[in-house]
């Protein structure tokens, strides 16, 4: 994933860019970058943040940069922001979004004339890389953004900072929130709604789909017109997001209490306390045991001093480890008691699993599990989720693999039945997953229920991970 924080003020904007990029860094542990704009031109910094948090390594940055004009970004995967030099002058830019077809738009982009891409560690291009060089494929600004979002498939929601404003642009169909704040000396854009709580900004308003728009320290000016369809993704309200954050009017944690207490009325568990895994499974426990009557409880707790980011290592191995280095027991909440765990999702198992060992072996008589959304059976096209090679990563593909006789590629119409919660195929593809997994019961929340624990018309919400719809 990733997040951004852009400011245009009458006055030095650093204070305000630094602080609403550090909170932003629940939303990845790799790389941050700062780049401002003032009398002096472009200033930039990058740093690696996967050992120190960001307000750690660019402490310097905030006491040395200087400018009116600012944008910033937290980046689980890329270096940015970057700073291009083109036909349309200099400019800064930060992007979040997952491009699906490189290939096609590089192989493009030399036909049209000569460039290079300069490869990262990993043999990837640089995706923000790869924007502004069709950013640069037309005459202005304001179309190649256009030209953007017009030919990635996937998503990209990007920040463009000229000398003479800041572009905001959410992705064509919205699956990822741009949402602007004011205040008396100029204005900001972020990704996360609470960003701009702390440092005296007001709610402005947030872009459409595909809108873009164009902020100086004086107003906000609608350069792109936002389109009639919209798929924000539905997991910013399940984990992405921030407890304190609000997407298209709807808060996290008040979804999430929605979500827990839809769970509870459809459930029948026997249990003596309600937990979540934390940190975002706990808004969807306190919403089940407040429906439910079965006390709220806290049998492992977090340890934040060290490792206080929700995001963990990409490398699966690490994530495992560290997942189970993270969560302390209490063995007194636990010994002799029936608990009903509720966690945002399940992946592939291997955190939930280690997770539920652990409270066996702290003397737990029975686990049940309950995820705050329903079954993932497909892999995330649209927004950097995961990074996984393959849907076969999922624990649901592979049960389902195994029970229709270990066949690779299994037909959408046959897909289909596992992601029904009425049919047979769902009621067997969710006892093989407890049994593996260890779960006392195993109850997932129900793809309806979820959809009205939030509150928006489904045919604004992108539920592709669940059911495959696009």
């Amino acid at each position: 994933m990733g997040g951004f924080f852009g400011v245009a003020s009458k006055n030095d904007c650093v204070f305000d860019l630094f602080f609403g990029t550090d909170y932003h860094s629940h939303l990845g542990t790799r790389r941050a970058g700062m780049a401002v704009y003032g009398k002096e031109g472009f200033d930039r910094s990058i740093h690696n943040i996967e050992n120190a948090p960001f307000r750690t390594k660019f402490e310097k940055e905030a006491n040395t940069m200087h400018g009116n004009l600012g944008i910033g970004c937290i980046s689980d995967y890329e270096p940015q922001p970057l700073i291009v030099r083109s036909h349309h002058g200099t400019y800064a830019l930060t992007t979040v979004g997952k491009i699906n077809n490189v290939d096609e738009i590089v192989k493009d982009i030399f036909n049209n004339g000569t460039t290079h891409f300069l490869e990262m560690s990993g043999g990837d291009i640089n995706a923000t890389e790869l924007v502004a060089a069709i950013i640069n494929q037309k005459d202005n600004i304001i179309d190649g953004i256009k030209y953007a979002q017009e030919i990635i498939d996937g998503s990209m929601t990007m920040l463009v900072m000229t000398p003479k404003g800041i572009f905001a642009a959410r992705d064509k169909l919205g699956r990822t929130p741009v949402i602007l704040g004011k205040k008396d000396d100029g204005y900001c854009a972020t990704f996360e709604s609470f960003a701009y709580l702390n440092l005296g900004y007001q709610d402005y308003r947030e872009l459409g789909p595909g809108e873009i728009v164009i902020m100086t320290p004086e107003e906000v000016r609608t350069v792109g017109i936002a389109g009639k369809e919209m798929k924000i993704c539905t997991f910013l309200w399940i984990y992405y997001g921030y407890p304190s954050s609000s997407y298209e009017g709807v808060n996290v944690e008040q979804m999430r209490y929605n979500c827990g207490s839809m769970l509870a009325k459809r459930d029948n568990a026997d249990a003596d306390i309600v937990a979540g895994v934390p940190d975002s499974g706990t808004a969807h426990a306190v919403g089940y045991a407040n429906e439910s009557g079965i006390p709220f409880s806290r049998p492992f707790i977090k340890y934040t001093p060290t490792w206080p980011r929700s995001f963990m290592p990409t490398i699966q191995s690490k994530r495992n480890l560290i997942a189970k280095m993270k969560l302390i027991p209490v063995h007194d909440l636990i010994k002799g008691r029936k608990l009903l765990l509720i966690d945002d999702s399940i992946v592939r198992g291997t955190q939930l699993r280690e997770t539920t060992e652990f409270l066996y072996n702290s003397g737990a008589k029975e686990v049940h599990i309950r995820p705050a959304c329903p079954p993932l059976v497909y892999g995330c096209k649209f927004i950097n989720f995961s990074r996984s090679t393959s849907e076969m990563d999922l624990i649901t593909r592979r049960v389902i693999k195994d029970l229709e006789g270990s066949k690779e590629n299994v037909e959408e119409s046959v897909l289909q039945k596992y992601t029904n919660p009425d049919s047979e195929e769902y009621g067997r593809m969710l006892e093989e997953i407890r049994k593996q997994l260890n779960f006392t019961s195993l109850r997932y929340h129900r793809l309806d229920d979820m959809i009205a624990s939030v509150g928006i018309d489904k045919e604004k919400l992108c539920t592709y991970c669940w059911d495959g719809r696009e």
